[in-house]
């Protein structure tokens, strides 16, 4: 089943993994997270429902990684190594989607990005997912 929500074109890096996601509430559910896989990643997501990410191109260029309890899977282009979405661990029926990778858009778009606490995370303690901070980005002066 396709999500309703505002539908976006996308690629990795090398254009080989081309697809369409389907934000379930457009931008205002942008995140960042804490554990250790995302912190190292770094990406700004995004959510789509399941049936919301549809590849267009190059299916069979995806690759993916699991980690840890290995509910969430990663997936990446083989080719250029960007990542460009992900199934959710604390909620399997929701993906990430790498806002980078979405075509016009930048992580630098927003302001502030809210940061959860994925590090204590909600699947292993089984408390609500808490929210670690804010992340925020202030464009430099440009005549400065």
């Amino acid at each position: 089943m396709r999500a309703e929500g505002t539908v976006r074109l996308g690629r990795c890096h090398c254009g080989t993994v081309r697809f369409e996601a389907t934000l379930v509430d457009d931008f205002r559910s942008i995140r960042r997270c804490t554990c250790s896989y995302c912190r190292m990643r770094g990406a700004v997501v995004a959510m789509a429902e399941t049936g919301g990410i549809r590849i267009v191109e190059g299916e069979a260029a995806l690759t993916s990684y699991r980690f840890h309890s290995g509910t969430a899977e990663h997936f990446f282009c083989a080719r250029c190594g960007i990542y460009t979405h992900h199934q959710r661990r604390s909620n399997t029926a929701l993906f990430a989607v790498n806002v980078a990778c979405l075509d016009g858009v930048s992580p630098f778009d927003f302001v502030e990005v809210p940061v959860m606490d994925g590090v204590e995370h909600t699947s292993d303690t089984g408390r609500p997912t808490r929210r670690a901070g804010t992340l925020r980005y202030e464009p430099a002066d440009r005549d400065g």
